[in-house]
């Protein structure tokens, strides 16, 4: 429905209150016939009572962002001291709280003049004017969340709205001004969406209705969210195919917007709103009922090409990228709800935005998406903690707790667990994070409820913020109890026992060595090889004894298992074992004997396995070489190196043995590289940013992007094969028991439709195996200087077809098919090599042990495996994001600090407003945004089939001379600036103007 009434009122001039509650009377009349809400009318009517006495208040139009986001709070604070219960769902209108007062004052002051039903101009002026009053306060999307409530089956907003379509620039997935946002229902605020309203929705509709009766509304608690459906009744309808089962991925950008993935690879389920999430929080495994047809939204152009022209894929270290939907604002950018039986293409033309651009689109076809809401959480994986700040709320005996996180609810906290001083003194905590925990979230309210767990410290430092971060995503960063340290061995300085020394394979007078990144101090893998008498080599790969030192069952092993791997952050690791284990009893330090497991192989210099020995044994490491050493031997294999140029040696192995050795390791690792890439092995790494930080206050002070070397590739050669070797090993003897890790092929359809789209490109790239993939991005590329950069560009590309890599009990998958590992491509894998960061190594070391009868048998049962392989999986996918998080947080600041920064960057993908690039110098990616682009006048999208391109129109500084034509698309290069934002840790990139205008 529109914002102006159908129905034509008029009111009669005259003085005294009846004339004057008359007035006020048509006023919201109008308003309640928009929104159909029983409690929003018992809100409005109380507000014009109040707002009618008092004046105007100044423009909010002069609001910083903070004041707004204060503004928006003060309004709900006002909103709770007026009623005894939260606001509740509505259908969709777009309207803000904010908007509300500044739209109910409009109409109190219009109602004492006659009232005529508007012409159409007057309707879109309007519908303007309260765009821009909704732009204008509340612009934080965290701040409005609370408000919303929404799915798939609210009501449809009115035909009026599909009109109104204008080409917003501003930054909708930053949360800015701009773009409205649907702060009551919780509609995506994208204005292009429309949902139909369904049986719910009437039936909520009926409910507000009943209101009315009441007085107004009081007392009454509405039911938000659905009751979750009987665990029988999910069995049952995940057997019949009915309800889907997946994780839920809510977007960080565009809080209202989710997703779950669908079983049979086709497009995601999407989300729309908050309460088709129903409480569900990022992470948590759900079980969806899809909606009928008539209610999926309808999306421009193909679902799987716009979602990878969209979304943006966090770095990964290893050769497994997880594939990602709509992570960006453009996702659903052009969706709408239009009736099964309109077929023909509709063209949608970017119009002008505000005053300062002219946007030129293109007509692209339409495809359907499946749309969803939540029945039952399955199994709670988010944390339901989260870092965040508090809001002080007048004669109420708890305060509101808003997550920085805008994809968590606000909170409702209790006042005894605030400061001493919060109530008299709130403005002093306005800056301070908070940690919170969720206790409950109740059906009938927007707000969930919990308990504050700390005060972490000031926004924009790096320990609150660090703190937060691992908080947030479950990181145990606590001191080990004592009853964990009385594990470990209590006579110190510690020594191997003779009675363990002779059950093992004595290499304690091998040449045995470390290399490892010169900062490590958990040193877990060691290699050996010496060439024998028939030109054979024996090599082997030792690593740390850790089931040793941890028993199963105990206190340790059980803190081990929670932990589940190491975090790794830019300025500290946080362990899974106690560091007198990870950094000296089990770490390989040179010069001390050490217990290791190891496998020795009798290796062809061409690298064909010869023979192949698995056993316990001790080791004594002559020396710890970092990669740069290894590399400085690779690159001189002919120069002689000082001891003063090297770590300390071991008298017992002269530097010439120890760099022979590893030559020989380069040789036959650049061997066994070729066969695995030949045989159809893919590696997808993407850029790694590392740091130089102070000594004393671990402030950035330099940042570049890690090389990947040949040192590098000849220690990961060993580990590869050593993890297929203990795969097959424990496999072989346990089949039902063994822990493999799994890399499912690329989604079929996506991988379809990035084929077409890089034939459209003009991109020589073949996705039709692993090995035509790898050939394309490491032959077809060129060999200049910006090859590599183009190479991270389509790696970025090719990495959101990808499925996750996972753990798994081999005993609950049936079909050996399914254990193979498609980037590596080899039929069994595991990990082995890294026991000191990873709990799945201990377990696999354990089985091996059992299956060499070196060790006792596993006390697990295939069950008590299956869940111990999925908790790993959790953890180290929750271990990977707080480590990116931890480097975005260190480069915002070296960017706070340090920029602006000026560099190279090459365009990776062009949306109708926007366009994301790679910034070379620091490998980080950022999107551009053309309404932040100061001179420029014009902005022209269109797509050559599927191929995006752009026109930027620059102005002269000469107003005589004619404008400058700067083009974009894939692969062009541009020289932006990277500065700091106003907001702690936020930082955006800048194209800057061609150098021709300057």
């Amino acid at each position: 429905m529109a914002f102006s009434p159908k129905v034509k009122r008029t009111t009669k001039h005259g003085d005294g209150a009846q004339n004057l509650l008359r007035s006020q009377k048509d006023a919201y009349a109008r308003l309640l016939n928009q929104h159909q809400n029983g409690k929003f009318r018992s809100y409005l009517q109380e507000l014009a009572t109040q707002q009618v006495e008092e004046s105007m208040s100044t423009s909010v139009s002069s609001l910083s962002s903070q004041q707004s986001r204060q503004m928006a709070d003060a309004s709900i604070c006002s909103y709770t001291d007026k009623t005894s219960y939260q606001v509740t769902c509505t259908e969709d209108q777009g309207i803000k709280p904010g908007m509300l007062e500044k739209h109910a004052r409009m109409e109190l002051h219009k109602a004492a003049a006659p009232k005529k039903v508007p012409s159409k101009p007057q309707h879109k002026r309007n519908e303007k004017d309260i765009k821009i009053s909704s732009n204008l306060v509340g612009s934080e999307e965290g701040d409005s969340q609370q408000l919303s409530c929404s799915c798939g089956e609210e009501q449809a907003k009115d035909k009026s709205k599909k009109k109104r379509l204008k080409g917003n620039l501003a930054k909708k997935d930053e949360g800015e001004c701009g773009p409205e946002v649907d702060v009551i229902t919780g509609k995506s605020p994208n204005k292009n969406i429309k949902a139909p309203q369904t049986q719910a929705s009437k039936e909520s509709l009926l409910q507000n209705n009943k209101d009315k009766g009441t007085k107004s509304g009081r007392g009454s608690r509405k039911q938000l969210f659905e009751e979750y459906m009987r665990t029988e009744d999910v069995s049952a309808g995940l057997e019949r195919g009915e309800l889907i089962k997946g994780v839920l991925r809510i977007n960080p950008k565009k809080y209202k917007e989710a997703f779950v993935p669908s079983p049979d690879g086709s497009a995601d389920i999407f989300l729309d709103g908050i309460a088709a999430r129903n409480r569900a929080l990022n992470g948590d495994v759900v079980v969806v009922k899809v909606l009928p047809p008539e209610q999926w939204k309808e999306v421009s152009g193909d679902i799987n090409e716009r979602t990878l022209a969209n979304q943006m894929v966090p770095k990964a270290p290893d050769v497994i990228v997880e594939a990602r939907y709509n992570e960006d604002d453009e996702v659903i950018g052009k969706m709408k709800n239009v009736c099964l039986h309109d077929k023909a293409p509709v063209t949608t033309q970017s119009v002008k935005h505000g005053s300062a651009f002219n946007i030129s689109g293109s007509s692209s076809e339409r495809a359907m998406q499946r749309t969803g809401k939540v029945v039952i959480i399955f199994e709670q994986k988010h944390s339901r903690a989260a870092s965040g700040f508090l809001k002080f709320l007048p004669n109420k005996n708890f305060a509101m707790f808003s997550p920085v996180d805008h994809r968590i609810p606000r909170v409702n906290v209790p006042l005894v667990d605030c400061p001493a001083d919060f109530v008299s003194r709130p403005g002093d905590y306005e800056n301070v994070l908070f940690i919170c925990r969720i206790t409950h979230w109740p059906a009938d309210n927007n707000f969930a409820e919990g308990r504050l767990a700390k005060t972490l410290g000031q926004a924009g430092e790096i320990e609150p913020e660090t703190e937060g971060i691992m908080t947030e995503y479950d990181v145990d960063f606590s001191e080990f109890s004592e009853e964990v340290l009385n594990c470990l061995p209590q006579d110190l300085p510690w020594s191997i026992p003779a009675h363990e020394l002779s059950r093992r394979r004595d290499l304690r007078k091998e040449c045995v060595f470390t290399i490892d990144p010169a900062t490590a101090r958990d040193l877990d893998d060691a290699l050996s090889c010496k060439q024998l008498s028939d030109g054979n080599f024996e090599v082997g790969v030792h690593i740390a004894d850790v089931s040793y030192f941890v028993e199963e069952g105990s206190v340790l092993d059980q803190i081990a298992g929670k932990r589940a791997t190491s975090v790794y952050l830019v300025q500290k690791v946080i362990p899974m074992l106690p560091r007198l284990l990870c950094e000296e009893l089990c770490s390989l330090n040179p010069l001390t004997d050490r217990l290791t497991f190891s496998v020795i192989w009798k290796l062809s210099p061409e690298g064909k396995i010869l023979s192949e020995w698995f056993g316990r044994t001790v080791i004594c490491s002559c020396i710890k070489m970092s990669y740069d050493h290894a590399q400085s031997m690779i690159e001189a294999p002919d120069k002689h190196f000082s001891a003063e140029e090297l770590p300390p040696c071991s008298t017992n192995h002269r530097i010439h043995e120890i760099k022979e050795a590893i030559l020989n390791l380069h040789n036959i690792a650049k061997q066994l590289r070729a066969q695995r890439f030949e045989s159809g092995a893919l590696q997808l790494n993407q850029l790694k940013l590392s740091f130089s930080l102070d000594k004393e206050s671990s402030m950035p002070q330099g940042c570049y992007v890690y090389q990947y070397q040949d040192s590098n590739k000849l220690v990961e050669e060993f580990m590869l094969l050593a993890n297929m070797a203990a795969a097959h090993q424990i496999y072989r003897t346990y089949p039902e028991l063994a822990i493999l890790r799994r890399h499912p092929p690329p989604q079929s359809k996506m991988v379809d439709d990035l084929q077409e789209f890089c034939d459209q490109m003009g991109l020589d790239i073949d996705l039709n195996s692993s090995r035509g993939l790898h050939r394309s991005l490491n032959e077809n590329l060129g060999n200049d200087e910006y090859a590599a950069a183009r190479r991270e560009v389509l790696t970025h590309m090719c990495s959101r077809a990808m499925q996750m890599a996972s753990y798994f009990c081999t005993g609950a998958l049936k079909d050996e098919n399914s254990f193979h590992h498609y980037a590596l491509n080899v039929p069994l894998y595991t990990h082995f090599t890294s026991p000191i960061r990873r709990y799945v190594d201990v377990i696999v070391h354990r089985l091996l042990a059992a299956s060499l009868n070196c060790g006792p048998p596993l006390s697990l049962s295939l069950e008590e495996v299956h869940k111990l392989a999925s908790h790993c999986n959790d953890r180290k996918t929750a271990s990977k994001r707080v480590q990116e998080l931890s480097s975005e947080l260190f480069f915002a600041v070296f960017v706070k600090e340090c920029g602006p920064l000026d560099s190279e960057a090459m365009v990776m993908g062009v949306l109708d407003q926007s366009f994301d690039v790679l910034v070379l110098r620091y490998g980080v990616q950022k999107r551009i945004y053309c309404n932040s682009l100061e001179g420029l006048k014009a902005v022209h999208f269109r797509k050559v089939g599927k191929r995006p391109e752009m026109t930027l129109v620059w102005e002269q500084a000469d107003p005589s001379k004619e404008s400058t034509q700067q083009e974009i698309s894939i692969f062009t290069l541009l020289n932006v600036q990277l500065k700091a934002d106003g907001a702690p840790m936020k930082y955006s990139a800048v194209l800057k103007r061609p150098s021709a205008l300057i």
